[in-house]
């Protein structure tokens, strides 16, 4: 293993109690699907600290596609990863934007979808999100930044709820790369509590 594969490694290893601690609760819950759910995972707490924000710049940094010249997604939970994987890609020495989508357009002014720097038409930009349940959010920021001319292939969640998100990806022809599993997150925090 390299000395990046293991840095990111340690940056995985670090990441997984953080998430399990604070983000993931057990019980029942209805999800912004309608869904009812024993699973409940919120990665703000963890996106919003600077310590979870620091190994989330990193790891998701290591999954945007070489040439993505922007990182983007869909207001609010991706809000705080595209700023910490452009600064990390920044400190990096790699050139790479930070894009809001908005959930409608701006009700005034130039009624933009989106916020940010925005590249050339037929850049490449790799869509980020916090958590993908069936991957709606993510679907709709791919949409909008395809209607504004940007070519969008990938999509970098930190969990992947595992309830068909990666079968809705997949079948909208987008490749979803996931930090970790539901499965995993549960795991971790079932273990931290002796449960």
């Amino acid at each position: 293993m390299g000395a990046i594969a293991g840095a990111l490694a340690e940056q995985r290893a670090a990441l997984l109690p953080l998430l399990a601690s604070r983000a993931y609760r057990h019980g029942t819950f209805t999800l912004a699907s309608g869904r009812s759910s024993d699973h409940y995972v919120n990665c703000k707490p963890v996106s919003l600290a600077g310590p979870g924000l620091a190994l989330l710049g990193a790891l998701l940094l290591d999954q945007v596609e070489p040439e993505a010249v922007a990182v983007a997604g869909l207001t609010l939970g991706a809000d705080p990863l595209v700023s910490a994987v452009a600064m990390r890609a920044a400190l990096d020495g790699r050139e790479l934007d930070a894009l809001i989508v908005r959930k409608e357009a701006k009700g005034h002014g130039t009624g933009a979808w989106l916020e940010g720097p925005l590249p050339a038409a037929g850049s490449r930009i790799t869509v980020l999100e916090d958590v993908v349940t069936t991957g709606g959010s993510s679907r709709k920021a791919v949409t909008q930044l395809r209607e504004a001319g940007y070519v969008v292939e990938r999509v970098v969640t930190i969990v992947d709820r595992q309830e068909g998100g990666l079968e809705a990806m997949t079948a909208a022809g987008l490749d979803l790369r996931s930090l970790f599993l539901l499965e995993e997150v549960a795991a971790a925090a079932a273990s931290a509590t002796g449960g």
